[in-house]
């Protein structure tokens, strides 16, 4: 099977690219979104940056969900009834800028406890393996930019249906930052998922500490675009049952239309970039498509 090749976070935001890389020509050449340099203006109340995942351009898109329907279509061996329930085992990764505790085991295990949750409807459970500690400054604060490579290489573990979360403090107000499923086989040491600390429950991060984050961001690793992803168009998230949005919303809106004509946005959508007391649903389309994206790539 040949195999889907695109550039990780890290490689697009810094120019640098990973150590030990291959690519394979016959595959699409795709790139995943870029990080700090090009998110704008969006940018929450407060100064945050509610995901480092920019939306895709169309052309990559149109790649991505052609290759992935290459894979799934008529393979019922991928069918997610035949897969049932997955148990993602779940590896944190606590990075520490001193020897000051940053992060407390309450706060890890109210974090799995939201993850559940959000994913029941799913069918997918989170199930905390370990938990280990590095202190390293740079680590801290560059976990989202220059520092993402060197730390997932040496601190990543488990393979593809296993979920790394790394615990840091990125500059720039960023909240969160996910690989993308189809970007495993080639950059295997990279994929995770990274959130500012203070988004688990019990942190300080005003209107962002309910533990969203990281349920937002594991929807793009299990495969999900933002609900803006498209703006206006007709494909938008490549999900039908979510209306198109032009824009990210913040806060917690009411009656808010930014595509005229196709429903309310969808703002309680936990792949939009409202407060985590706003976020509460999947649509049934988002839970099919995570299920056939978990079980082609991960």
């Amino acid at each position: 099977m040949r195999s889907i090749v695109l550039l990780p976070l890290f490689a697009l935001a810094c120019g640098v690219e990973p150590e030990g890389a291959t690519f394979n020509d016959s595959a699409p050449d795709l790139a995943v979104s870029e990080t700090t340099e090009d998110i704008g203006d969006e940018v929450a109340p407060g100064g945050y940056v509610r995901c480092a995942n920019d939306p895709l351009d169309e052309l990559q898109v149109a790649e991505i969900e052609a290759y992935h329907k290459e894979l799934f279509d008529g393979r019922a061996d991928l069918d997610p009834m035949y897969i049932g329930a997955p148990v993602i085992d779940v590896y944190v990764h606590i990075i520490k800028p001193n020897n000051n505790a940053t992060v407390t085991n309450q706060m890890i295990n109210d974090q799995i406890a939201v993850l559940n949750a959000a994913y029941a409807p799913v069918q997918a459970s989170f199930n905390l393996v370990s938990t280990d500690t590095t202190v390293n400054s740079t680590w801290y604060t560059g976990c989202m930019g220059r520092s993402e490579q060197a730390m997932k290489q040496a601190l990543h573990q488990g393979g593809s249906n296993d979920l790394n979360l790394y615990l840091c403090s990125p500059s720039g107000g960023l909240l969160g930052l996910s690989t993308l499923p189809w970007d495993y086989n080639n950059w295997p040491s990279l994929d995770g998922v990274a959130i500012l600390d203070e988004t688990m429950p019990g942190g300080n991060a005003t209107d962002y500490n309910f533990g969203d984050t990281a349920v937002h961001e594991v929807g793009h690793w299990m495969g999900l675009y933002h609900t803006f992803q498209g703006a206006c168009t007709a494909n938008g998230d490549r999900v039908a049952d979510t209306a198109p949005e032009r824009s990210p919303a913040y806060g917690c809106p009411r009656n808010r239309d930014t595509c005229g004509g196709g429903g309310a946005d969808p703002v309680s959508n936990y792949m939009d970039y409202t407060d985590d007391s706003c976020m509460f649903q999947w649509s049934p389309g988002q839970i099919r498509r995570m299920q056939s994206m978990y079980t082609t790539y991960r």
